[in-house]
């Protein structure tokens, strides 16, 4: 079936500028044949079901619009305070000099421009191929588009419990930079595995996480999207599950003009669990869509998407998530809340949640509301001698506190909730 003109031609324009890497067996067979699912699906359009909410032409154009550079100097660097292993990327190019020497019992870190020049990889078995599961039955035509024309990224591959996270640092330093990065995560039977991502990374970023778990390994995840308000980012998480596993994944969002973050999460072990959670704080002009769809594929598995947007002076949140579960998939546990606190009248929240179930013994269950806030609670507070712009910042991160709670180290959460605090702080004046 012929693409409709108006996807023709955007993808036409957008491939102009762009040519597939000079790469190795594995991965040039990979992204060739990304290429080719991408010429057939095309680009992005408003009227398409699942982004009829977020415009895609800024993520979709053949150039980025240009973001001023940022700088933050009241706060300390996002989770500096961690022993951990980092890994610095400036503008989408992995830089080594700024990154810790990568040395940690039971890991392995490759460079995606490097080991993609091998002839065989662990990592064939992964890349692009849980990004081509994630197509059906919705098209993401952007994480095609990054899997055909990723220039770095790395692989990882944990082989054990691994002592401390290993730190995914984005910087951005060119105005005009449009960065396209894929990781591929391996966590082997029975191994545990944190990353902590953070950075604007690009005046445009495309972003492709491919995270397979194997039985009974753990993987945690916890992102923050920070202080540069003129980013435009589109990120994207495939994760696949084996049995007894544990996937979870928090982000944090503050500022940012466009943000897209999808997560596709196949359950396909029995009595996996995945947790997808984010909390996110808009003013102004900001655009923040979190898109989930989860597939039950196996027995006895539990899945927990909670979501929670605060947004004031035009802001727009949205949220798109689906639990789909399968024959068979009995005893499944599904979960699913977004909610939406709206400081003005300004500010708008779009959802659309979904379930969708072939299996007779399950307990799923979804809800999504949206409000002001809770005028007798804030009348209590003030009642106590709490100023009311105190006193709504105090609420406020009440309402964001499941989703934070979501996060497995106490220490990353309290660090969390300090970083909401002086965004509200800030706020404030």
């Amino acid at each position: 079936m012929a693409l409709p003109q108006v996807k023709q031609s955007a993808l036409e324009a957008r491939l102009e500028g762009l040519s597939l890497p000079q790469t190795g067996a594995w991965l040039g067979m990979a992204q060739s044949d990304a290429l080719t699912r991408l010429n057939a699906m095309g680009l992005p359009a408003p009227r398409d079901e699942y982004w009829r909410f977020t415009n895609p032409t800024s993520l979709t154009a053949p150039v980025p619009t240009p973001a001023a550079l940022f700088s933050p100097q009241d706060e300390a660097p996002m989770f500096d305070a961690l022993d951990r292993l980092k890994l610095v990327f400036v503008d989408g190019v992995f830089d080594a000099d700024a990154s810790d020497e990568i040395a940690l019992e039971g890991l392995e870190i490759e460079r995606l421009a490097e080991a993609g020049q091998a002839d065989i990889h662990w990592a064939k078995d992964i890349y692009g191929k849980l990004e081509e599961r994630g197509q059906d039955p919705v098209q993401r035509p952007l994480a095609t588009l990054n899997t055909a024309f990723a220039t770095d990224g790395v692989l990882i591959r944990a082989t054990g419990k691994v002592s401390k996270p290993v730190q995914l640092v984005y910087l951005h330093q060119d105005e005009n930079s449009d960065a396209i990065l894929h990781h591929v995560i391996r966590v082997e039977e029975g191994a545990e595995l944190t990353i902590l991502e953070n950075g604007p990374a690009a005046a445009r970023f495309n972003k492709v996480m491919e995270v397979d778990v194997a039985d009974r390994a753990e993987f945690h995840h916890v992102r923050t999207q920070g202080r540069d308000h003129e980013r435009r980012a589109a990120t994207h998480i495939f994760a696949r599950l084996g049995a007894e596993s544990l996937f979870k994944s928090f982000t944090m969002t503050a500022n940012g003009v466009m943000t897209r973050n999808e997560v596709v999460i196949e359950l396909t072990g029995d009595n996996a669990n995945a947790h997808v959670a984010g909390a996110c704080m808009g003013d102004g002009d900001f655009h923040h869509d979190d898109t989930v769809f989860i597939t039950h594929d196996a027995v006895n598995c539990e899945s927990r998407q909670v979501f929670k947007k605060v947004l004031r002076n035009g802001a727009t949140g949205v949220f798109q998530g689906k639990i789909l579960v399968q024959p068979g998939a009995q005893k499944t546990d599904g979960y699913q809340i977004s909610q939406s606190l709206l400081l003005d009248e300004n500010a708008q929240f779009l959802a659309k949640p979904e379930l969708e179930i072939y299996a007779d013994d399950v307990a799923c269950s979804h809800g999504s509301t949206s409000g002001a806030i809770d005028e007798t609670a804030l009348f209590y507070l003030q009642s106590r001698g709490i100023p009311h712009a105190e006193a709504t910042d105090l609420l406020t991160l009440a309402f964001l506190a499941e989703a934070i709670e979501e996060i497995s180290s106490e220490e990353i959460a309290d660090d969390i909730r300090d970083r909401l605090e002086a965004w509200l702080l800030r706020r404030r004046g």
